[in-house]
């Protein structure tokens, strides 16, 4: 009897618990990857993205790995080969557990059993609790308890002993449009290289958006190209390293967070906000369109948005300056940038993309949280000091010398080459936005 392997967010061979367990079996095993839904609703960068992260686990696999192209296929599929069981690792994300509880139930019916094994985290998603079993609802008191957990050492997968059996599905991925390096190897070097770059000066190098200061992990761990656990048992004590421990644990909580608050994927964790007046995607149109073109006339914003849709990825810290001005200047609600970035980023997470938004949003789990609103001028010259990553992205302003790239509203050249100006004044809709706080507060 045969075993069905579905590969889902986990395009690694090593310490990829839920492999190991398929091989230790001992059965002959045939391995499937389904395109996810809503394949060819992505951008043409994501969708490369992924492409790119299928090929490089296909290149190291011994066996070829057949493509589906819709979920409801793995019973076909197991049942053509024979197979008792499917093997997969589990999700967590709310989708995913809707999606693994309905393929469990059509194999049930079938009398094929569904097993889940392991996950994409150091410490899976509902382990972390307070004294009296209830979640954590803030980061710092959920880092200290995470941190007290083991993850235990990368598990070793030999893919050697193992009995393959192909299945021709007849369905390819389609092909690539541009090249992406991606892969568990690449993952692997990527690491290796910001050790020796940027691990020792990660405190402060990690907000500066001029600079390569992040680890550029966030795509393999989105695919599972890498398991945390693989990251986490390199790391040492010093004051860097602990950050970017902190910053894996960010990934985590979120994932907990979502785990116990399923409706977050979508819907406001502070139930109130959804009260609040906001702006009509319809009616504001432009407004919305400049914003996701990058052509909001605020330099740091735009080029944010404009590396975005160049290149499937935005840093951090710009990801909390365009939120903001969204939902603070704009005063859209949070899922519309959400979906927007889960339409583009390749390193596009669940968990890490609704609570991130809703972080910066002001409705989620921050404790001081929506009377900050991060001015996009302040943000520019504070972590792009030099104007570099404007400079980078939008080259109407690239005629402008170091900082003054970030107001070229105050030279006689600033918009010679086509800028767009401002679309609002900031100073006036951080005014409106605490306004509208204060209407809500007072209903």
């Amino acid at each position: 009897m045969a075993t069905l392997y579905w590969f889902r967010n986990d395009l690694r061979i090593q310490d990829n618990e839920a492999l190991a367990r398929v091989i230790d079996s001992g059965e002959a095993i045939t391995p499937v990857f389904v395109l996810p839904e809503g394949f060819s609703e992505l951008s043409e960068i994501r969708k490369n993205s992924l492409i790119a992260s299928f090929i490089a686990l296909q290149a190291d696999f011994p066996t070829k790995i057949s493509i589906l192209h819709k979920h409801s296929d793995l019973l076909a599929v197991a049942n053509q080969v024979s197979a008792g069981k499917v093997i997969s690792m589990r999700a967590y994300d709310t989708t995913g557990k809707l999606l693994q509880a309905k393929i469990a139930q059509e194999l049930f019916e079938a009398g094929i059993a569904l097993e889940l094994v392991g996950s994409n985290y150091a410490v899976t998603p509902g382990t972390v609790l307070k004294d009296d079993g209830s979640p954590l609802r803030v980061y710092t008191p959920f880092y200290k308890r995470w941190s007290q957990f083991d993850p235990g050492r990368p598990i070793q997968v030999s893919l050697q002993t193992a009995r393959w059996i192909e299945y021709q599905s007849g369905f390819e991925l389609p092909t690539a449009t541009f090249e992406v390096r991606a892969g568990e190897k690449f993952a692997l070097e990527t690491f290796a290289k910001f050790r020796k770059r940027a691990l020792s000066n990660y405190s402060d190098g990690r907000n500066r958006m001029d600079q390569s200061g992040t680890s550029h992990l966030s795509h393999a761990l989105a695919h599972g190209e890498i398991h945390p656990r693989t990251l986490l048992v390199q790391l040492g004590d010093s004051p860097s390293e602990e950050t970017f421990r902190k910053e894996i644990c960010w990934r985590e909580f979120y994932a907990d967070v979502l785990f116990h608050n399923p409706h977050t994927l979508t819907e406001y964790y502070n139930e109130e906000f959804a009260r609040m007046a906001y702006a009509n995607p319809e009616k504001d149109q432009e407004l919305l369109v400049a914003w996701q073109q990058g052509k909001t006339g605020y330099p740091v914003v735009d080029a944010a948005m404009r590396q975005l849709l160049t290149t499937g990825w935005m840093h951090n810290r710009a990801r909390m300056v365009v939120a903001s001005f969204l939902v603070k200047d704009l005063h859209f609600e949070w899922q519309i940038g959400a979906s927007w970035f889960e339409e583009h980023l390749t390193d596009f997470d669940p968990a890490s993309n609704a609570h991130g938004w809703q972080w910066t949003a002001g409705c989620g789990t921050d404790a001081s949280p929506y009377y900050r609103v991060f001015n996009p001028i302040l943000q520019g010259l504070k972590f792009d000091p030099n104007g570099d990553y404007v400079r980078k992205f939008v080259p109407e302003l690239r005629h402008l010398v170091g900082a003054s790239v970030h107001t070229p509203w105050e030279f006689i050249d600033g918009y010679s080459l086509g800028y767009p100006a401002q679309i609002v004044d900031h100073a006036k809709e951080r005014d409106e936005a605490l306004a509208r706080l204060k209407a809500l507060k007072g209903q």
